[in-house]
């Protein structure tokens, strides 16, 4: 099913529309494998995001991965946070123009997984 995401690119987002509602969200869940919406707390504000963890054989591994995550954030426009915790990587995604989630997260996502499939 990610194919659809995967087949899509990520558009410009620079703010003034509503982030997605939680029937949007439910339908676009299905399409990411493993990641969850978890509400986070920014400049006071709630936030929802998305959020998983790659876990590898040691930091080396971790770091390759990261380095293909460059190359699709880049050719996507479109950035995660993450943190190294020496063989593991967290994510989390959302826009930040709309404080909260948007079509492009879920395609961003979805990439990331298809760099795991193809290794």
């Amino acid at each position: 099913m990610t194919d659809f995401l995967r087949g899509k690119k990520c558009v410009p987002c620079e703010g003034g529309i509503q982030p997605l509602g939680g029937d949007e969200i439910k339908n676009l869940m299905p399409q990411v494998s493993d990641w969850r919406v978890n509400a986070i707390v920014k400049g006071g504000k709630t936030v929802e995001t998305l959020q998983k963890r790659f876990q590898f054989k040691n930091f080396r591994e971790a770091m390759a991965f990261l380095r293909q995550v460059e190359e699709v954030a880049e050719a996507e426009g479109h950035h995660p946070n993450f943190c190294v915790h020496y063989n593991k990587v967290d994510f989390t995604v959302w826009t930040h123009a709309i404080s909260g989630l948007h079509e492009n997260d879920f395609i961003l996502a979805s990439k990331i997984d298809d760099l795991i499939k193809g290794s």
